[in-house]
């Protein structure tokens, strides 16, 4: 399997067992950062935080595939987010803290090729924004 097709496929077990994995996410990383929970006071019904974690699987799945647009988006992201106030480190713990809440829910169905496939997809992003970082 390509690493794409890692991806997506835990990401269905994780659906799978879990249901939307967002609320986990994010849980995890107000919990983290409880800091960032005000930058979301007005997302009363989720709507926004479902969104930005619709972009970032979306993203990561590019990233890990064919790549035609997720380091744009990362890069884009990151500067938006970071104009907000928003830590490089606490804008690649978002996507780490996805990594996280998966091999959680997959417990001992994660397995060493689906932990290499997350683990270099998570790599690219952190290569990304330490690049527009540098640039910035």
């Amino acid at each position: 399997m390509t690493t794409q097709q890692l991806l997506t496929r835990s990401l269905e077990q994780v659906v799978e067992r879990v249901g939307d994995p967002a609320p986990l996410v994010y849980q995890r990383l107000f919990e983290r950062s409880p800091e960032l929970l005000a930058m979301f006071v007005g997302d009363t019904r989720g709507s926004v935080r479902a969104e930005m974690f619709l972009r970032a699987i979306d993203t990561l799945t590019d990233l890990a595939g064919e790549r035609h647009y997720a380091a744009g988006m990362i890069a884009s992201e990151w500067s938006n987010h970071s104009m907000n106030g928003v830590s490089t480190r606490q804008f690649e713990s978002f996507f780490e803290i996805i990594v996280e809440v998966c091999q959680q829910a997959l417990g001992a169905d994660w397995t060493p090729e689906i932990d290499a496939a997350w683990r270099s997809t998570i790599d690219r992003v952190t290569g990304v924004t330490a690049r527009v970082s540098a640039a910035a």
